[in-house]
């Protein structure tokens, strides 16, 4: 028997991160000597704040490095209801709360506990990579809804309402959005909760994990703040990683009723078993200690994402629209397609465009076709002001030497 037939159909329908596959093809390239700019990075530049780092060192020479509960430690789950009262204006008990091996990790888990064969999923593009997969693999069906740059990037409510069958059973949501940096007001999270409050089998799951990075004086609502009625079947996603620069410290949590928390922690129990008691430590001071690393955080993304939007407008081919939210820019390429380049090859799509980037310029991007609306690309500016300035001018050269 082959490897291949050997592996079940479940993997098999699932494809490899494109994320995950563009730093791999980053570091490869660097480690053979050449100069990428990379605009594909999913991280911020920043380092983990110092008292973060000081209160994983203390737990560490406390003796804080044994298993905990498959929830999370009581600690943690009392920080994280505290910072939902107070950043959100959600209210929840620490027995509503879940703690995983960050947010990817409670959305896998959530799907994996609900998902029945043949239930439905709505996922509006451009999404983030990972939720079709994520469904897919637990048996669901992926329900895209495209989107249009003219709303927006935003899912709107009759797109919503046509989407939904007797066989949905989850709305994703992900505000601030990636790709697209878009950002839903609270009138519009409104309009969508009056479509869900007439389908009361269908569940929202909110993803804010990118809640601290909203731009031009623009401030992040939670779905369940906007429309309370939909908290009983809601589960909020969020986590660590971006607004305080832990990607590595793998730490997210959930929020939502106590059957759906319980049935996430019994599945976390017989997988990881419980997040690491070090990164949870961390974790309490992070949620319930001053907020100062991701508003500076916030301000330093808000610039650059000025930098990079006003550089690329010197691209011929390009249309940028301002960054709203996130740390990501989602121009068009429609102006390049049908270009040709230097070498003779003709741009037929977006993911044509990122390879002529990375091949000619040496700056490393991630195609739409990966986040289900072309032909647009994703650029991070989660990236010093010396490498976008650098990126952005490469990426003006490729451009100009089109024909």
């Amino acid at each position: 028997m082959t490897t291949t037939l050997f592996l079940s159909d479940r993997i098999n329908r699932i494809k490899p991160s494109p994320s995950m596959a563009a730093k791999a093809l980053v570091d490869r390239m660097r480690a053979e000597g050449h100069d990428i700019v990379d605009f594909t990075i999913g991280e911020p530049d920043l380092p983990t704040p110092p008292n973060i780092v000081e209160a994983a060192i203390a737990a560490m020479v406390d003796g804080e490095t044994k298993y905990t509960g498959s929830s999370g430690t009581p600690a943690l789950r009392d920080a994280i209801a505290t910072k939902l009262l107070r950043d959100n204006g959600v209210q929840y008990a620490p027995e509503n709360i879940v703690v995983g091996s960050g947010g990817k990790h409670i959305i896998f888990h959530a799907l994996a506990v609900t998902l029945n064969p043949g239930d439905e999923v709505i996922i509006h593009s451009p999404f983030w990579v990972s939720y079709p997969d994520m469904v897919g693999v637990n048996e669901g069906v992926p329900v895209i809804v495209t989107g249009s740059e003219s709303d927006g990037f935003k899912l709107t409510p009759a797109a919503l309402e046509a989407a939904i069958t007797p066989r949905t059973k989850w709305l994703i949501l992900n505000s601030p959005n990636n790709p697209s940096g878009a950002v839903y007001s609270e009138s519009e999270l409104k309009a969508l909760g009056e479509v869900l409050k007439r389908h009361s089998h269908v569940w929202m799951m909110s993803d804010e994990i990118y809640e601290h990075f909203i731009f031009d004086g623009g401030k992040h609502v939670s779905p369940v703040a906007a429309v309370p009625e939909l908290q009983e079947r809601s589960l909020i996603v969020n986590g660590a990683s971006k607004g305080y620069s832990m990607t590595g410290w793998r730490l997210g949590y959930g929020a939502g009723p106590v059957s759906l928390v319980n049935a996430i922690s019994k599945l976390i129990s017989q997988t990881t078993t419980c997040p690491s008691s070090i990164s949870q430590a961390a974790a309490v001071v992070a949620f319930a200690g001053s907020q100062e690393a991701p508003q500076s955080a916030a301000t330093i993304f808000a610039a650059r994402g000025q930098l990079m939007a006003q550089l690329l407008r010197d691209a011929p081919g390009l249309r940028v629209s301002e960054p709203r939210g996130a740390f990501y820019l989602y121009p068009s390429v429609a102006g390049l397609l049908g270009k040709i380049t230097p070498k003779g090859k003709k741009l037929e799509s977006d993911l044509d465009v990122v390879n002529y980037f990375i091949e000619e310029a040496a700056v490393a991007s991630l195609d739409g076709t990966a986040y289900g609306l072309s032909p647009y690309i994703r650029l991070s500016f989660a990236a010093s002001e010396k490498s976008i300035r650098e990126g952005c001018k490469r990426i003006v050269e490729a451009c100009v030497a089109l024909r």
